[in-house]
């Protein structure tokens, strides 16, 4: 066995190091599924590799050097590789296999669940009948397969139809409509809702899921389609796979749909809304209902990877340094390099927007802008991060990336907000004397409700909730007093 040191992750960290050390949050799901759910996803090659992808470094090492072992081994064993400053993450990584049952619970022997170790093993070495991979589709040459550059349009087409529909609500803008199932997802998911049974609106977790990276974004309505997958009757377990075999495929390829199942026959459908996968269209447009292939797109593909869920070229991406398009000044001034209406609509959320050029936004973030995104319920640190995320090569070069004295005034400006708290109670005064007010005061602080109190004016102010018993506490001395 090979001997390794495991040793806890350096202090120092970035954010996009923070990041990575967090579970994914389909890691976080499944965790709350039972055994034998679990071990049921496990029997797809295809998910145990794309599962494997998603898991902390620390967890894919302790799989990795237990794979190839075909006996359990003691956890004294595995113990003598960590360092005293490892131990808690080394703690933290058994207990997230264990809860994925991918490692038993109990700590006498440490083995990996023989159907997840024999999906893996076969998920990297190949072989194998199950199709757990995709089957691709025969050549049809009368229907080539889509084009790559076709794939990435047809996938930020539907996904901007979405961000822009959201973020356009309720400024009495129309455009596209997602589709029905996509509008259902957005109101289930609490990213819009509908005021007094009227149009959807955003809200303000729809705001915030608008700053999201878009892998983020997908993943976090793609587990709300899980959450609904139940209700709709649908299996979860194939549900899952499905995903998990669409991280598997090969862009650019067209897979046969004659060994899905009937729950991921439907669920392709839905996909199609999302821009994950494109189906042939019929002579009007619209997709058919009885094609026997489907393409999956980016998104798909990029599912349980690092690799952009959207073509770079679009200026539309997860913000790596070839997408970013903001110039940012200290004097407060912005310069947004872009045309894309859904980007500037972004930058609309937090930046008073002055001038708009071919390919270029001028604006400036100011007091009033950014309080309008805090009300909004964006954070500062939110708009940080976008600014940092999506800042033009040019700005890299600088040290540290965005001017301190903009992010400085950014926070400052969320701390005003925050340094008021309005709450609603009932004042108390008037007391016969400082016995009465003392009395009445301590039953109040009894009861947790007192929010401020003057003793040289006999007075204090009590919560909404704490009126009912104090007024009645009150009624009952006086009626004792007079009796």
């Amino acid at each position: 066995m090979p001997s390794v040191t495991i040793k806890a992750p350096m202090e120092s960290q970035d954010a996009s190091t923070a990041t990575a050390a967090a579970s994914h949050s389909l890691i976080t799901f499944l965790q709350s599924q039972s055994q034998n759910m679990l071990t049921r996803l496990y029997q797809k090659p295809s998910a145990c590799l794309s599962l494997f992808r998603l898991l902390r470094p620390l967890e894919r090492q302790l799989v990795m050097n237990l794979l190839w072992l075909d006996l359990s081994i003691p956890p004294s064993t595995m113990a003598a590789w960590v360092t005293r400053e490892g131990k808690k993450p080394y703690q933290d990584a058994l207990g997230t296999l264990a809860r994925l049952h991918i490692l038993p619970p109990s700590a006498a022997k440490l083995a990996l669940n023989p159907t997840f170790k024999s999906g893996l093993r076969q998920a990297i070495t190949g072989g194998g009948t199950s199709g757990s991979f995709g089957v691709l589709a025969e050549n049809d040459e009368k229907h080539p397969a889509p084009e790559i550059e076709a794939l990435d349009a047809y996938a930020l087409e539907r996904w901007e139809t979405i961000l822009y529909y959201m973020v356009s609500s309720g400024t009495g803008q129309f455009p596209a409509k997602p589709s029905a199932g996509v509008l259902f997802l957005l109101e289930r998911s609490g990213l819009m809702a509908s005021v007094h049974g009227g149009a959807l609106q955003i809200t303000s977790a729809g705001f915030q899921f608008l700053l999201h990276p878009p892998h983020v974004q997908l993943w976090e309505l793609l587990l709300q389609y899980l959450q609904m997958a139940e209700e709709r009757q649908m299996d979860l377990v194939e549900v899952i796979s499905f995903l998990l075999m669409l991280s598997t495929t090969e862009l650019g390829k067209d897979y046969s749909t004659e060994k899905l199942s009937a729950t991921q026959k439907a669920m392709l459908e839905d996909l199609r809304d999302y821009g994950l996968i494109k189906q042939r269209t019929g002579s009007i447009g619209i997709p058919k209902a009885t094609s026997r292939r489907f393409s999956p797109t980016r998104l798909a593909t990029t599912l349980t990877s690092s690799s952009p869920p959207l073509p770079t070229s679009a200026g539309s991406g997860d913000g790596t340094h070839a997408q970013g398009f903001i110039v940012l000044e200290t004097n407060y001034r912005l310069y947004a390099y872009t045309d894309n209406p859904l980007q500037i609509a972004v930058l609309n959320l937090f930046v008073t927007l002055k001038s708009r050029f071919p390919n270029l936004v001028i604006g400036a973030i100011t007091r009033e802008s950014v309080k309008k995104a805090l009300a909004n319920g964006i954070t500062a640190d939110q708009i940080i991060s976008y600014l940092v995320t999506h800042a033009h090569p040019q700005m890299r070069r600088n040290k540290p990336l965005l001017p301190v004295t903009v992010q400085d005034q950014i926070r400052l400006w969320e701390l005003e907000k925050n340094r008021m708290k309005s709450q609603e109670g009932y004042l108390y005064t008037a007391f016969a004397s400082q016995a009465d007010y003392e009395y009445v005061l301590n039953y109040a602080k009894q009861l947790d409700v007192v929010l401020w109190e003057n003793a040289s004016r006999r007075c204090f102010f009590g919560s909404l909730e704490g009126h009912a018993n104090i007024r009645g506490f009150i009624e009952r001395r006086q009626t004792a007093g007079n009796a």
